[in-house]
């Protein structure tokens, strides 16, 4: 399966999406990577998910990646007499480490790291933002607060700090415990939760070493004013526009969201925009016209992909909602503007480096040349990475002798990655190029194809080749 669109699509797996049949179905319907959400399921659900979607990569022939969302640290409140209570805004509210059953007055909160990070003024926020408290005083386990924002609390609601770095790592316990178990069944991705510092994805990478590619969520906004050196660190990067818009005022979001992509698009790292993408379809069969403007809108940044939440993993069309997302992505793509405003959002220095001289040069010669396609050949992915960051018109073929490097090229902007062995000298490299294109369709006889490789082959890092061949 070849598909004419560039950008990706990640369908995160639930109860409505889990079964064997409704995973081929999504992939067929255009899902490029599948999420599993590690704030829900037990493990045995998802070691039937990652295997329901390595037997539709089977069947539909087409290498598909799996992505491991960490849950994070989860912040909140503890439990209420009576479950819930009420809160008057300009009335005094105390918080209390470990303290008794909640009330209108006082509620208790287990986490010291919270009482460690406070300072008079500091402004806490109560399930998603709805409440609002002010700090008045506060010392170790204790703090009394005015509330700003009233309404009704209940047991275990969330909290937040906006502005404040809490001194804390973004991975908890049950994070390491599920992250060893996610590598273990062989995930392509991680997504870590949390990020507020380059210090936390460079701990993830320790642990993982390797074994799977890293992912920064970027969900809190102390993590934008370290994004440069926490990109450094990634492989990818995840606008978490959900968790963001808890802490950013909603007008921010927006402008936080073109930073980010615009900041991975410059380093070539593959970068998702999350949440509320087709949020009506849920439970409605199409999308409102504000819903298909925002997909579209991401599709004209250069977004590298979009993610479905709710919708495909618990709602009531999942396949619905991953098709209409490929139906408006491959409408966009057609519009003979999408190039230049996509490249707007592209600056055009280049990287240092001989891998992205070629990149650029290849992209060069496949427009001057009117080529039909881009391939190359990786090993570890670097090409087809860096090809992907030129947003060359023309489709990319990647081919890699390994299916894990195909898998995490899944998710990269208008990379085709398939698994073929290393030719073995350069005319083998050019007759296995064309045999691919013209097998796939996407090259003909008096087409030509632009080769990008490294001598010798095989060697990771070593692309130091650029050809121009005729089909």
């Amino acid at each position: 399966m070849i598909r004419a669109r560039r950008a990706r699509i990640v369908a995160t797996l639930g109860p409505a999406s889990r079964s064997p049949e409704m995973v081929r179905a999504l992939a067929e319907a255009g899902a490029d990577v599948f999420r599993m959400n590690f704030s829900h399921g037990a493990p045995e659900d998802h070691r039937a998910a990652i295997e329901a979607v390595r037997a539709a990569e089977a069947a539909i022939d087409r290498p598909l990646a799996v992505l491991a969302d960490l849950q994070g640290p989860k912040l909140r409140l503890g439990q209420f007499e009576n479950g819930k209570a009420e809160l008057t805004a300009g009335n005094r509210f105390r918080l209390e480490l470990n303290g008794p059953l909640g009330t209108a007055d006082q509620a208790p909160m287990s986490h010291p790291e919270i009482f460690a990070a406070l300072k008079p003024g500091t402004t806490i926020l109560i399930d998603d933002g709805k409440l609002r408290l002010r700090v008045e005083q506060c010392g170790p386990g204790f703090a009394e607060t005015i509330v700003v924002q009233g309404g009704t609390v209940s047991d275990r609601k969330g909290v937040n700090l906006p502005g404040v770095i809490l001194p804390l790592s973004a991975l908890t316990d049950k994070d390491r415990s599920d992250l060893a178990f996610a590598l273990d069944i062989g995930v392509d991705w991680v997504a870590l939760s949390f990020v507020q510092k380059p210090e936390d994805m460079a701990e993830l990478r320790m642990i993982v070493g390797g074994r799977a590619a890293c992912l920064a969520k970027i969900e809190k906004p102390q993590a934008l004013d370290r994004l440069d050196e926490i990109l450094d660190l990634c492989d990818g990067v995840m606008v978490a526009r959900g968790d963001l818009g808890v802490e950013l005022p909603p007008e921010d979001v927006p402008v936080a969201q073109k930073q980010i992509i615009r900041a991975a698009k410059l380093r070539g790292a593959p970068v998702i925009v999350a949440t509320q993408m087709l949020d009506s379809m849920v439970h409605a069969p199409t999308p409102t016209r504000a819903e298909a403007s925002d997909v579209a809108n991401t599709v004209y940044e250069g977004a590298d992909a979009m993610m479905l939440s709710a919708e495909s993993a618990s709602g009531d069309f999942p396949v619905e909602s991953v098709a209409i997302m490929d139906r408006i992505i491959s409408r966009v793509e057609l519009d003979p503007r999408w190039p230049q405003l996509m490249a707007a959002e592209h600056a055009d220095e280049s990287m240092p480096g001989d891998l992205s001289a070629i990149a650029h040069a290849a992209t060069k010669a496949a427009e001057a040349s009117k080529a039909a396609c881009l391939v190359a050949f990786t090993a570890g992915g670097a090409t087809g990475r860096r090809l992907s960051r030129e947003r060359p018109l023309q489709q990319i073929l990647v081919l890699t002798p390994s299916i894990q490097t195909a898998r995490k090229l899944a998710l990269a902007w208008g990379v085709e990655p398939r698994v073929a062995a290393d030719p073995a000298n350069v005319e083998e490299m050019v007759d296995e190029a064309i045999e691919e294109t013209k097998k796939l369709g996407i090259a003909k006889p008096g087409d030509a194809i632009v080769i990008v490789a490294g001598v010798p082959f095989g060697r990771a890092g070593s692309t130091n080749m650029l050809r121009i061949a005729h089909v």
